[in-house]
């Protein structure tokens, strides 16, 4: 691609941001589509968020990403949020507005994209959900408005999954997510469960760790989800699948949510096609 006077840029914004394969996403993305852009990471320091989006307004930067840990921290510099966003409080996509920027969240419909091509559903479904932090209570909130029928969330403290259990229980008006101490899991109810693995134990390169590593656990996993994809195959997907489990790692909700922000940012609408080719060049860079 020719960068010249009217190449828009978009980017992510972060700290660190050095690991991230968004590029590959998005700079794919302009690719096909014949736009004339690109997508860079930006690091930015503590404390000077607000700065960092400012200046991008000012400078008419065409969308930006926020990761960690930044998603609850942006939300006080921008014009407006979207009614999800603001729920589940945390923003990940920016879309330039007047005089500044209206945040998005599309991690929580990227997880759904990818779950949906794997077959995997939450409608009705029974699910355990592992970790009380920002990523797993944004997938309580998913899990309760998508139609989950009950939603077990296990943490080591009880107190801080009790929280996030009443949040998201009165935002969705119904009694759906069910807290529980990470130690406790043997009283679970016997059947089989969608498990999602919402921390950040057993990310590269402590590949080896897990939240859970108890067999007894796994035998009541029909199929894992874990939101890590570095390592490709965590420890968690391997108990999963040794106990008869289908497992999954996090890459095509990384895919989505890129998309998604990619659609919000051109207004276009990115076709299966496109996100497979995309999902093979990500996947370049594990197997």
């Amino acid at each position: 691609m020719e960068i010249n006077g009217r190449t828009r840029t978009c980017g992510l914004i972060g700290n660190p941001v050095e690991h991230t394969l968004s590029p590959v996403i998005h700079n794919t993305l302009a690719e096909r589509f014949g736009h004339n852009l690109v997508y860079v990471p930006f690091p930015v320091e503590a404390g000077r968020i607000g700065e960092a989006v400012a200046g991008a307004s000012a400078l008419q930067i065409l969308g930006l990403n926020v990761t960690v840990p930044y998603k609850g921290e942006v939300i006080p510099c921008l014009r407006e949020v979207d009614s999800l966003a603001a729920s589940i409080g945390a923003v990940n996509t920016l879309v330039p507005v007047q005089g500044g920027f209206k945040g998005y969240n599309t991690d929580m419909e990227g997880l759904y994209r990818a779950m949906m091509t794997e077959g995997i559903r939450i409608a009705e479904e029974e699910i355990i959900l592992l970790g009380a932090g920002g990523a797993s209570r944004a997938v309580a909130y998913l899990c309760a408005v998508k139609g989950a029928n009950r939603v077990f969330l296990l943490n080591r403290t009880l107190e801080k999954a009790q929280n996030v259990a009443d949040e998201v229980n009165r935002a969705a008006k119904r009694q759906v997510i069910f807290p529980m101490a990470l130690a406790d899991f043997g009283s679970l109810p016997d059947r089989k469960f969608l498990a999602i693995q919402g921390t950040s134990v057993g990310l590269a390169p402590h590949v080896d760790d897990v939240v859970i590593d108890d067999k007894r656990f796994y035998k009541k996993v029909h199929t894992g989800f874990d939101l890590i994809y570095s390592p490709w195959e965590t420890r968690f997907m391997k108990l999963v699948k040794e106990n008869g489990g289908h497992a999954y790692n996090g890459l095509k909700m990384l895919l989505y949510q890129g998309i998604i922000a990619y659609e919000l940012w051109n207004g276009v609408k990115v076709s299966e096609g496109d996100a497979d080719a995309v999902y093979e060049k990500l996947k370049e860079h594990f197997v």
